[in-house]
């Protein structure tokens, strides 16, 4: 279909001209708005599985994993081009949500550009031409996409870029305030989610879509205090013109009762109506209310497949299912699989729960003490979470990771201590004590200055701890 010498968009093109139509959307979005032009190729993958499978296959599933899958098992893909497909679906997974995947602005522009080129030499090998590349030439993006947008934004008073602009301030902010770990609310950050909200407010009489991210924009406070009644109002206004994102949100508010009493039916029928278009959070949702129903068979389909749709929070639950036998068999290897790419996906929980399986079960799945390390620093980084500070704090103190650090065992401790809850200060307290009187026999027998200064911060340290000094070990 596509000749040498192309360029990338011409090749595509060559292949099919809707395909192109939105590859040419995800390549103008990619320098000014990563995150959308990641959302368009994803976009571009679930059209072509469906120009692939025209009068050869008929889906059974919106779902895009298992349309990869149907296309892969109907032997309409190769093994290479499928893992193309699903690395390709992983990548827009990580544009929808970006600050849960705790990417920076760098990382999420060097994402967008790989993902443009993959996608380009998926269509090239689909085209017939096999795995060379070099028949067609990847042209460089347009540095004046930004101005473009702007102009348009301004002075056509054009509603989609208007959306695109607060698209990108929205990821911009984002992006920013994980990097602070929450623990801090730069007036830069401010400033830019304002910006978002601004723009959002500008395309969101002509935007169902812009209304949405208005609604969610006053929830979250952007610009001024949160707004609660009028971000869901907002955002079951563009629910009900069929923006599937809002159907899936409005969903888990009426599953939840956040901002509005608990209505099941109503969640079931959002969450059901969002899942039918492909929305892999709203099938997860889906599967908890069944959950919550005692339907546990179908709420394990529902949050397996969600989990293969690649949704972090459903491959954290599916694992605890499978580990329980809960509406399927039990399976601690398969239970440890998801567990693992929960994990690897940023997920919190999991990555708390893999890091203390391979610190304490040496026949779990791929140990790995240095991953387990850094599950843990990332817990610790993102959430402040005690627990974790508690299982870092032991393993350094152990030597469970090769090295015994007792300076930053007690140092983290202290900040369990400062952080903890009644019931947590109950298991804090014992944990103090022996590392405390672990420090006071090892140094009279420290001989190493290094060791020995090291050994009376850390007993400074403990001293220092809410409540602890007064229960100090007697010299």
């Amino acid at each position: 279909m596509a000749g040498k010498g192309l360029t990338d968009t011409a090749m595509i093109a060559a292949f099919d001209a809707g395909l192109a139509e939105e590859y040419r959307r995800a390549r103008r979005f990619a320098k000014d708005v990563p995150a959308q032009a990641l959302l368009t190729l994803r976009s571009a993958l679930y059209k072509l599985t469906g120009i692939l499978a025209a009068g050869r296959l008929t889906f059974d599933s919106p779902n895009l994993y298992n349309r990869i899958e149907s296309l892969s098992q109907a032997r309409l893909l190769g093994v290479r081009q499928a893992r193309a497909m699903h690395r390709l679906r992983a990548d827009g997974n990580r544009g929808a949500h970006p600050e849960k995947y705790h990417l920076d602005e760098a990382s999420l522009l060097a994402l967008a550009n790989k993902a443009l080129l993959n996608f380009c030499q998926l269509v090239s090998e689909l085209s017939g031409k096999g795995a060379d590349t070099a028949h067609f030439e990847f042209e460089p993006l347009d540095d004046l996409s930004n101005r473009e947008l702007c102009y348009r934004a301004v002075m056509a008073d054009d509603a989609e870029a208007q959306y695109l602009l607060g698209m990108a301030f929205k990821t911009q902010g984002l992006l920013a305030r994980d990097a602070q770990q929450g623990l801090v609310d730069e007036p830069t950050t401010s400033a830019v989610l304002a910006k978002a909200q601004y723009w959002f407010a500008q395309a969101a009489s002509s935007l169902a879509v812009a209304r949405y991210e208005l609604g969610v924009a006053f929830l979250h406070a952007y610009q001024g205090p949160a707004d609660e009644a009028k971000g869901i109002s907002l955002i079951a206004d563009a629910a009900t013109q069929g923006v599937e994102d809002a159907k899936a949100l409005l969903g888990y508010f009426a599953l939840t009762g956040q901002g509005m009493v608990v209505d099941l039916p109503r969640a079931e029928s959002l969450l059901t109506e969002a899942t039918q278009a492909g929305h892999t959070e709203a099938e997860a949702n889906l599967g908890v209310l069944r959950y919550q129903q005692g339907r546990l068979e179908e709420a394990y389909r529902h949050i397996e497949s969600a989990a293969r749709g690649g949704f972090p929070q459903a491959q954290y639950h599916v694992s605890l299912m499978l580990s329980r036998g809960e509406g399927c068999r039990i399976d601690p290897l398969g239970a440890e699989r998801w567990l693992a790419e929960a994990a690897e996906q940023g997920q919190l929980d999991a990555m708390l729960l893999r890091a203390r399986h391979m610190l304490h079960d040496e026949a779990t799945l791929g140990s790995d003490l240095t991953l387990a390390e850094d599950y843990l620093r990332k817990v610790i980084r993102f959430s402040r979470n005690v627990p974790a500070m508690l299982e870092l704090s032991m393993a350094l103190a152990d030597g469970i990771l090769g090295r015994i650090d007792v300076v930053e065992a007690a140092a983290l401790l202290g900040e369990a201590a400062r952080l903890a809850s009644d019931e947590e200060l109950a298991i804090i307290t014992p944990l103090w004590q022996s590392l405390a009187t672990q420090i006071e026999n090892v140094l009279p027998l420290s001989v190493n200055a290094d060791e020995k200064k090291a050994l009376e911060r850390a007993k400074e340290l403990l001293l220092e701890m809410p409540g602890q000094g007064e229960s100090a070990p007697e010299q």
